[in-house]
């Protein structure tokens, strides 16, 4: 059964949350700079508190489990941010974006993040309702992508290059340089596009990857689509400045990867376990749920996830740590 939260509180957070977002846009565009350290951490601490208190206030009005599942599916949805960021870094460098413009790439990539995801977990929803066997495709989808993300390799996201992109710029023309945010320009009497198009259409598209993961994952761990949604809101938000905060951080969680591959496969055979317990397929267990299959519940979750995004970051600073030994003694050697 769906967690039931008061219809109050559900529309209020919707407007709250809109108007966060909202002010968040226009900053960018009031305001475009480049965000200092201390800038930067001082919004991811409110969006991160902001998470918090919107977890107490649902625990206050409808109690632990609704905040739990909230809790869980934030830190899945936040950790899987993370990795978004890395494929961020890659593009931005890739398409050799000035440091002025990447603040508006980045909320650009956020809100096209936000519409594809409201339309997954909404197109999820419905499944889920309608088809109660969906689980095992999202427990084999994860597993798979657990898999792709430990041990894959993504030539695409490495280079910045999709297909679309390799047609679109043999087929338009483009300009050599960037002219601000502008989509289009004009040279020498002729308009033509700017790179920044290539690079809304690569952050689109990783988009679009990235919430084939996510929603999924998350709908492992809760079916309500409010808790789904205001999940991934709030993994977004804040996102844009945990970029320039972790900077050169990113590329020293070597092991992140693992811990997110880790996640996903958990929630992966959660996922397979739900379906199995109430199994309607009637070519399995003629039809009926395999009742030893056990249900894993959201404080379990929680605890595994928080575990493997803290156990993966710790060893990631360490083998950092480690290396940098290694070069300074071979420096001084």
């Amino acid at each position: 059964m769906h967690p039931v939260l008061p219809l109050w509180f559900e529309i209020g957070s919707y407007v709250v949350l809109g108007l966060i977002l909202l002010a968040d846009l226009l900053l960018v565009v009031k305001r475009p700079h480049i965000p200092s350290m201390k800038e930067s951490t001082l919004w991811v601490v409110f969006y991160v508190t902001l998470a918090l208190v919107f977890a107490g206030l649902m625990f206050l009005i409808s109690g632990g489990e609704f905040a739990g599942q909230f809790l869980a599916g934030w830190l899945t949805e936040y950790s899987l941010s993370i990795d978004n960021l890395f494929v961020f870094v890659i593009i931005m460098a890739r398409f050799s974006v000035p440091k002025r413009l990447q603040q508006e790439v980045l909320m650009v990539g956020i809100i096209i993040a936000l519409i594809f995801r409201g339309v997954f977990i909404v197109l999820g929803a419905q499944l889920i309702e309608s088809f109660s066997w969906v689980f095992y495709i999202f427990g084999a989808f994860l597993l798979y992508t657990a898999w792709k993300q430990a041990f894959g390799h993504n030539e695409d996201a490495e280079d910045g290059e999709t297909a679309l992109i390799t047609y679109m710029k043999r087929h338009i023309s483009v300009s050599p340089d960037y002219h601000d945010s502008k989509l289009r320009t004009v040279i020498d009497g002729k308009k033509v596009w700017t790179p920044m198009l290539i690079v809304f259409i690569a952050i689109g598209t990783t988009d679009v990857m990235f919430a084939l993961d996510s929603i999924p994952a998350i709908f492992g761990i809760t079916q309500s689509p409010f808790i789904v949604f205001t999940a991934n809101i709030f993994a977004l938000m804040g996102l844009r400045q945990l970029y320039f905060m972790l900077g050169g951080l990113l590329e020293r969680l070597h092991y992140l990867k693992y811990g997110i591959a880790f996640i996903l496969a958990f929630i992966g055979v959660k996922l397979v376990l739900h379906a199995m317990h109430t199994n309607e397929l009637p070519f399995i267990n003629n039809g009926e749920g395999i009742l030893w299959a056990p249900e894993i519940n959201t404080w379990t979750s929680l605890a595994v996830i928080v575990g493997a995004m803290i156990v993966s970051t710790v060893a990631s600073l360490v083998k950092s740590s480690r290396d940098e030994r290694k070069k300074e003694s071979i420096s001084i050697g």
